[in-house]
């Protein structure tokens, strides 16, 4: 047994009692009392040995633990090191994952599924909601689940793709990946994505297509209740005139959008059959079916002035004429081969040149010297104007009754139509110096009278037309001599029978005047000015 060490016991003092007097200190008493409680420390400090053991079972010797600790701890630092490296493969490993989930879009499995669904309905497509869908007659019925997935191409195609708000997640995590890269490469290969800056754009018209967009009609703040007979462009102008059986001359601005009217005239029963600009732009002369009388309207001063009856000239109607390019003089189409020449300061005609047979129609030359005429039995007269001299004639090539005939403003080009719908396109330099030119392209691709040509200023498009047929109508590409394949369109009819053509002073524009009181406007793409 351990030696128990007894504390002197102290003393309680009672409520109230009074201190007693101190005790007088005994040296000797004192020694004794620390030797005695100096042994009883020496016992409490050793250690018994059945404790000494339980702490070598759990702790080990002093030595052991701190070789233990030691061991623990190098073992530990090489655990963080291996901890490192699995959490490494862990993420390569998850970035694998990452790019095969984004390659491999989760398919959720369905919650419920029904018997019915894996029958093949056959889907009667004959519906006029249905038919659309159809890529030929053969595709009488189909699945529903084939015309589920054809429905969703067509929306696809309309909308130009899957929108954005029906694509998922991981598709849209694709694109974007896709765009980032795209980006990256675009900035690396500047020069391949751009071209402007480095080759330059063709100023010549290429043949094959011709590149044209289809504008609001010229008169569409004002449209005709009849016939057009007239459209021309003014020469100067972004103005357009129209002009028909409805015994109306209207004026619009020509913007390809709303193309508002600036102004309409009407003539007192007086349908118009032809009707077009003075070269200066500020008077529109107007004749009529059956009237010697033609009409005059200033636009400066807003006033229509009738000519009641020209001096010297022994017509019974003034119906065909031709405003000669000096701006000075018009030509007007008599009977029986007459010609007439008259001034339009005194209304007077100053000469006269007759044909053999009866003139279908007549074009001045680009400089107004001379005055090509196709006859109705098909020969072709030039004349000099001055001095109303005959300089050549010549028979138009298989042609059998003349219909038509136009000159290209660059003196290069004539073109003659027949009855056939035949044209052909002559040098004009031939034309004037042998008297049996050969065309240098016949143009067959009508079928009906050719009653319209026109030449674009810049002498690169002929324009040939028919009334007589809807749709009848061809754009020439002149420096190849072939006719462009995308005009007209053939699904939808849009010119119907036109009786006039006609293009803007930089052909920016090309329009037409048709038998339905329109004038569909076109705009050439590949010309930049009006």
């Amino acid at each position: 047994m351990e030696d128990v060490i007894k504390l002197p016991a102290t003393e309680e003092r009672e409520t109230g009692q009074k201190r007693g007097p101190e005790l007088q200190f005994d040296p000797q008493e004192e020694t004794v009392k620390r030797q005695r409680n100096a042994k009883a420390l020496v016992v409490l400090g050793e250690e018994d040995s059945s404790v000494k053991l339980l702490e070598d079972l759990v702790f080990g010797a002093e030595d052991e633990l701190v070789d233990r600790l030691v061991a623990d701890q190098d073992e530990q630092g090489g655990t963080l090191l291996d901890d490192d490296d699995e959490d490494n493969d862990d993420d390569n490993e998850s970035e694998v994952e990452n790019e095969a989930r984004l390659q491999l879009p989760s398919v959720r499995k369905s919650a419920w599924e029904d018997e019915d669904d894996e029958l093949e309905e056959e889907v009667d497509m004959s519906h006029r909601f249905r038919r659309n869908l159809t890529k030929g007659e053969a595709e009488s019925t189909m699945s529903k689940q084939k015309l589920q997935q054809r429905m969703k191409e067509q929306f696809q195609k309309a909308m130009g793709g899957t929108p954005s708000w029906a694509e998922t997640k991981v598709k849209k995590k694709i694109k974007k990946k896709a765009d980032d890269s795209d980006e990256d490469e675009d900035e690396d290969n500047n020069l391949l994505r751009k071209t402007g800056n480095f080759v330059a754009s063709s100023e010549s018209l290429p043949s094959g297509i011709l590149r044209m967009k289809k504008c609001l009609h010229a008169n569409n703040a004002r449209p005709s209740d009849d016939r057009l007979s007239t459209v021309q462009f003014h020469p100067s102008a972004q103005v357009v005139l129209t002009a028909g059986l409805d015994q109306s001359i209207s004026l619009f601005q020509v913007d390809g959008k709303t193309n508002p009217k600036i102004q309409s005239v009407h003539l007192e029963r007086f349908p118009i059959h032809k009707a077009q600009f003075s070269v200066d732009g500020e008077t529109v002369v107007a004749t009529g079916l059956k009237n010697k009388m033609f009409y005059l309207y200033d636009m400066m001063e807003g006033r229509v002035v009738p000519v009641l009856a020209v001096r010297g000239l022994n017509e019974s109607r003034v119906k065909e004429f031709c405003v000669s390019p000096e701006g000075d003089s018009l030509l007007l189409t008599g009977t029986r081969g007459f010609l007439h020449v008259l001034t339009l300061k005194t209304k007077e005609v100053v000469r006269s040149m007759k044909i053999n047979g009866n003139v279908s129609d007549v074009a001045f030359s680009h400089d107004g010297s001379k005055v090509f005429a196709h006859s109705e039995e098909g020969e072709v007269y030039v004349w000099d104007v001055r001095s109303s001299r005959c300089l050549n004639k010549f028979v138009d090539d298989g042609c059998v009754k003349g219909t038509s005939i136009a000159a290209s403003r660059n003196g290069q080009y004539l073109a003659c139509g027949s009855q056939s719908g035949v044209v052909n396109v002559y040098s004009q330099k031939e034309c004037l110096n042998s008297a049996d030119p050969r065309p240098q392209k016949t143009i067959m691709n009508l079928l009906t009278p050719a009653t319209s040509l026109a030449f674009n200023p810049y002498s690169e498009i002929l324009a040939i037309a028919s009334r007589a047929e809807d749709e009848a109508i061809r754009l020439v590409h002149l420096p190849s001599l072939t006719v462009f394949s995308n005009f007209p369109v053939s699904k939808k009819k849009i010119v119907y029978r036109t009786s006039c053509l006609d293009f803007s002073p930089h052909s920016g524009f090309f329009s037409l005047a048709n038998n339905k009181g329109r004038a569909p406007l076109f705009r050439l793409l590949h010309y930049k000015d009006f």
